[in-house]
């Protein structure tokens, strides 16, 4: 099986081995979105016509998913990717009826509080969801036993622990893994401010295999990736090496008290 073929995995995401993993790769901005959104909505209750937030939803390949899988309205919401190029996207896959573009910062929504019965976050969480006050800014946005869910790159063990960011990562990814955090910082995080009830946070199972598995497909289907930062193939070699000892997939969900 090629690497691109081995992105359908029904045994294990049924839903996600629907889509071609060609369209998908072809919106990348991140290992496999619709696997990580698949498994974190294992522990969501979401609902035909519930109102969903995407937040950081990238080339839109969470939204249509959202709203083909589970049949709530989304708003697609990215600062990144302009609203007409995520419009086109949602067109052809017939979502337009379920999903609308926004440009929008994270740490300035331009939505009214209380509007949402969900937000999740696919693979952005950690550009602007670590600091102390944003979950308290986020919850705003949500109605009361609203839902919040987010998969984002993990660490098994936090790099204040380690004492720094190990030399092989750091050579890779500069200073961004102090924002890949553990599951249980991420509980603690939310918990703490008595806003939401975290009612999952783990390391996704294998997470580290997804993300290579991805990475290798994402090599093959894009060819010679020489100059992209990080190089694939040495995304490739970090991971075979690393084999989940330190770096991994973390999911996280809550309701709101």
């Amino acid at each position: 099986m090629t690497a691109v073929g081995a992105l359908a995995r029904p045994d294990r995401y049924p839903r996600s081995s629907r889509y071609d993993p060609v369209w998908l790769l072809d919106l990348d901005m991140g290992p496999n979105p619709l696997w990580m959104l698949e498994d974190l909505a294992n522990d969501l209750d979401l609902r035909p016509g519930m109102q969903v937030l995407d937040l950081g939803s990238g080339k839109g390949a969470t939204s249509v998913f959202l709203a083909r899988e589970y049949g709530v309205q989304v708003v697609a919401a990215d600062w990144w990717i302009a609203p007409d190029e995520a419009a086109r996207v949602f067109a052809d896959a017939g979502v337009s009826a379920q999903v609308t573009a926004v440009r929008a910062e994270a740490h300035n929504l331009p939505f009214a509080k209380g509007g949402f019965d969900a937000i999740v976050s696919i693979d952005a969480f950690e550009y602007f969801g670590t600091s102390d006050w944003y979950l308290p800014y986020l919850v705003g946005f949500l109605k009361p036993g609203g839902q919040l869910g987010m998969a984002t790159p993990g660490m098994t063990r936090e790099i204040r622990e380690l004492g720094g960011v190990p030399a092989h990562l750091k050579e890779l990814f500069g200073w961004e893994p102090i924002a890949w955090h553990t599951p249980e910082w991420w509980r603690f995080q939310w918990e703490v401010t008595e806003l939401v009830t975290v009612t999952s946070a783990r390391l996704q199972e294998d997470g580290w295999r997804d993300w290579l598995l991805w990475t290798r497909a994402l090599a093959e289907h894009a060819g010679d990736a020489t100059g992209r930062e990080p190089d694939r193939q040495a995304v490739i070699d970090l991971l075979t090496a690393d084999a989940g000892e330190l770096l991994g997939l973390t999911l996280v969900t809550a309701k709101k008290r």
